[in-house]
């Protein structure tokens, strides 16, 4: 199951840095993360300052 960033992200980029696999990008509003490239290992949520990435 993948992660997901909520609208409680601050873009401040700590989780793009941290994944393996690079499914974090900059989005319009905030982070997100490509479902489809997720391996969902959870490093990006464990890292957010805001705990805003959360298990979709």
């Amino acid at each position: 199951m993948a992660y997901k960033i909520t609208d409680s992200c601050v873009s401040c980029g700590t989780c793009q840095g941290e994944c393996p696999v690079g499914a974090i990008s900059e989005g319009a509003d905030h982070y997100v993360i490509d479902a489809d490239t997720c391996i969902s290992c959870g490093t990006c949520a464990s890292v957010c300052p805001t705990g805003a990435i959360e298990e979709e």
